[in-house]
Order: structure tokens, then C-alpha cells, then sequence
């Protein structure tokens, strides 16, 4: 640790009495499985972050992956690299799709059928998301580039995915990449579109249950991803001492997760959230800034 860092929790700590700490988690993740064997799943938002973590451990849990996101460039390369990062025969598709153009959601679906032939989309992950929004300046374009991609984007996806899932009698998933921000205090459009979606994961459970299909959602809090242009130190430091968890959680944390609560070990999980959040929105608001600044 520089002396600066040093000195720094040093003196965080003399201010507030609790200890500052350098963290460095061993992460574990999933080893190579047949969890999701057979499934096909569409990500939404799969380009970097949680979503392309997800992508990863879905294709290593055996399934065919389609993930979206609004640059061909970019789709190419998160396609890529999950190739030669999972390092196995696998299939994985990019479809460019900007999350807010609804009227463009027909057409790219049919284009992801005609990709995967023969095979079911059984997964729906709708994870596209945008920060920020707060109240004190938020502009109206903004706030709508947020409700639209987060909140519209999801429940109209949703509609969709939904009714091909019912219409083909497709027993899937869907699950919710939420926050613990769906919990907290709203003062940003990010806020309340979290607190949307967890309200749209619990309706979607209720009337989907029948179905067959399991609506869930994964509420993670503060987490090393470009979203937060936070991927770690140069030390591999992902410290966030306002966390009790003392740490960011990482995207392969998340993707974890993910495939347990899409897989037939959580069949009996309907309309839940899991918060992987350090206890932030559940115990404590300490490590969000309220501040009408």
C-alpha cells in the first residue's frame, strides 16, 4: 500500500473508530457444469459487467447464450472474448439491440429464433441498465434515457419473452438484475427504476406462476464494473469501507448466482429477490450519499 493510502485509512479511521482495511476476495465461481444443459438464454446488456459475466457462467453451465447490446463492435468482442475465456465448445450469439427502441424488439427477436433454429429460448436475464438521474439535476432526457432503458425496456421485453414462453408452452425463467437501490430511498431515476422493477418481478411471478415460468430477481449492490468505472486497483483492491461487506461485490459473484436461480435447483424460488448487496438496503443506507447536493 502507497504511504498516501495509508495515511488516508489512517486518518478514516481515527475520524470514525472503525477499522479501514484493504480487501482482496478469493473469488469462487462455478466450475464447469450442466446446470443449465440444453437451455438457451437471451441477456440483455451482455457487452461487459454483470451481463457478460453472467453470458460466461451460462455458457459454462452448458446452455446457448444470445446477449444483446446497442454496439456490433462490442458484441463482437464480448462473443469473443467469452469464447476464449471459457475455453470450450460453446455457442454464444450478439444481437444489436438498443434496450429503449421497443418498436425494434419484433424483428431483433425474430433474428435471435432464426440464430438459434430448432432450440427454445427458455432464459430471459433482462440486465440492460443506466445510472444516475439524481434529483437535484437531472435533465428530462436523462431521466427518460433511464426509465426508458431500465424500467420500459424490461417490462416490454418481459411482455414479449412471456408470451412466447406461454404460447409455446415453454416451463423458463426470468430473472431481474434489480438492486439494492429497489429498497433504498428513491432520489434518482436509477432509484426508481429499481423500485419498478422489483414491483415488476413480483407481478410477473404471480401471473406467470401458472405457467410454469419462475420470475425472479438478483438485487446486487455496489459492484466493480465499468458501470461504476471501478474494475479494481492496480493492487487488485476492491475496498468500499462505507460497505459492511467492507468490499465491491464482482460481476462472477452475481453470475453465480444467476445460474442457480435460472437452473432446476430453484424451481421452488417464485417472485423472490436476492440481495447480494454487503447488507446495503437491507441493514444499512450508509453507503449511499443523500445529499441534495
Amino acid at each position: 500500500m502507497s504511504l498516501k493510502s495509508y495515511l488516508k485509512r489512517g486518518f478514516k479511521y481515527i475520524i470514525s473508530g472503525t477499522p479501514q482495511r484493504s480487501v482482496y476476495p478469493q473469488i469462487v465461481c462455478l466450475p464447469q457444469n450442466e446446470l443449465l444443459k440444453g437451455r438457451t438464454a437471451l441477456i440483455t446488456g451482455g457487452t461487459s459487467g454483470i451481463g457478460l459475466a453472467i453470458a460466461k457462467s451460462f455458457v459454462k453451465a452448458g446452455a446457448t447464450v444470445i446477449i444483446t447490446g446497442r454496439s456490433k463492435e462490442r458484441l463482437e468482442k464480448a462473443c469473443e472474448l467469452i469464447r476464449v475465456d471459457v475455453a470450450c465448445s460453446c455457442t454464444v450469439y450478439g444481437v444489436e439491440l438498443d434496450n429503449k427502441k421497443v418498436a425494434d424488439y419484433k424483428h431483433a427477436f425474430q433474428n435471435m429464433q432464426n440464430l438459434v433454429g430448432d432450440k427454445k429460448i427458455d432464459i430471459l436475464v433482462n440486465n440492460a441498465g443506466l445510472r444516475g438521474g439524481h434529483i437535484s439535476d437531472a435533465t428530462e432526457e436523462e431521466y427518460d434515457d433511464i426509465m426508458d432503458t431500465n424500467a420500459k425496456g424490461a417490462f416490454f421485453m418481459t411482455q414479449m419473452i412471456a408470451k412466447y414462453m406461454v404460447s409455446n408452452g415453454i416451463q423458463g425463467n426470468i430473472l431481474n438484475i434489480t438492486s439494492a437501490s429497489s429498497v433504498r430511498p428513491a432520489v434518482s431515476a436509477y432509484h426508481m427504476s429499481k423500485w419498478a422493477m422489483k414491483g415488476l418481478t413480483e407481478g410477473m411471478a404471480r401471473s406467470l406462476a401458472p405457467y410454469g415460468i419462475c420470475v425472479n430477481a438478483i438485487a446486487p449492490g455496489p459492484t466493480a464494473t465499468p458501470m461504476l468505472n471501478k474494475k479494481g486497483g492496480s493492487d487488485g483492491d476492491i475496498s468500499h469501507p462505507r460497505s459492511l461487506l467492507g468490499r465491491y461485490a464482482t460481476p462472477e459473484e452475481i453470475a453465480n448466482m444467476a445460474v442457480i436461480l435460472v437452473s432446476d435447483m430453484s424451481r421452488t424460488i417464485i417472485g423472490d429477490t436476492i440481495f447480494m448487496s454487503g447488507g446495503g438496503g437491507i441493514v444499512t443506507n450508509e453507503d449511499v450519499n443523500f445529499n441534495f447536493r
